[in-house]
């Protein structure tokens, strides 16, 4: 449950943070267009070509509503799991939406799993009870002697001067079978069962962090030259294409190549953020605890 509605929070994240780029896009192509008009007026551009670079805003305002749907939808989702009865447009949620490369060694995983995970803690303790009920079970098929001692204070009739008289006894049951047998057998398969049981979790245990750990890697890896160049790179010939365009240096292909160049760059980039704060949560939830904020 707490997977989920992390999940379901960092997917709000990720909406609000696609809107952005969205938003920032149409903005900086706004700017654009004005100045194809002013170039128009000019006599600079053709009447074909601006309309086209105008036509290329329905697109932009597309990407926007679907931002808008997807936002509200997550935030719909994220207030159904919160049991929330608050508007829609009144519910918002904030976080860092952004990666750590600072990753620990697997085993620093695997040793805190083994500490932590409730279900491989509840199999160890099993395995306990089963032995303790073992070394119950023998105990109550076993006999004890009984001892007794007795003192009395009246004459004796073989010697009427003995007023006092002292007695103790000795017994020691014969067992003829083991009635607690069957139990004992019993218990004793239970520890076997007990103690398979613990070495499946703890096999799970491993598996489970091995397989986010590795996710996590994979992110960390597809982001960082993300965050090192691409997307400086992305930024860097948009500027410099729609430059060289206003300037005619490049051709209107160009210009729109570039533009679309960087929005997916920018997309692929929010996408594996989403990815990477999903696959942390669930490196969090095989370790039991919190090892990746």
């Amino acid at each position: 449950m707490v997977f989920a509605l992390r999940t379901a929070f960092v997917g709000t994240l990720q909406a609000k943070f696609i809107l952005e780029l969205a938003k920032a896009d149409l903005e900086y192509y706004d700017k654009i267009i004005d100045i194809s008009r002013a170039m128009f007026k000019a006599g600079a551009l053709g009447q074909i070509d601006l309309d086209r670079i105008e036509l290329l805003r329905v697109q932009y305002e597309s990407e926007i509503e679907n931002a808008i749907v997807n936002l509200r939808t997550a935030k719909i989702q994220l207030l159904l799991m919160l049991n929330d009865r608050t508007p829609v447009d009144q519910f918002d949620v904030t976080g860092p939406f952004d990666f750590s490369d600072s990753l620990q060694p697997l085993d620093t995983y695997r040793d805190a799993a083994l500490a932590a995970r409730p279900d491989l803690q509840a199999a160890l303790q099993t395995v306990q009870q089963s032995d303790t009920n073992h070394k119950l079970a023998i105990s109550n098929g076993s006999t004890d002697p009984t001892y007794s001692a007795w003192w009395t204070h009246n004459p004796s009739f073989n010697n009427p001067n003995d007023y006092d008289t002292l007695g103790m006894s000795f017994s020691i049951p014969i067992r003829m079978f083991d009635r607690n047998q069957g139990e004992k057998k019993r218990t004793l398969i239970d520890i076997d069962r007990a103690a398979q049981a613990s070495v499946q979790a703890r096999a799970q245990v491993f598996s489970d962090v091995d397989t986010a750990y590795e996710l996590v890697r994979s992110n960390v890896a597809l982001l960082k030259p993300y965050k090192e160049k691409y997307n400086d790179q992305a930024l860097r010939v948009r500027d410099t294409v729609t430059y060289a365009y206003q300037h005619g240096g490049a051709s209107l292909m160009d210009f729109l190549n570039a533009q679309s160049d960087y929005r997916q760059v920018q997309l692929a980039y929010a996408q594996l953020l989403g990815a990477y704060l999903t696959a942390a949560g669930q490196l969090n939830l095989a370790v039991g605890r919190e090892v990746i904020q």
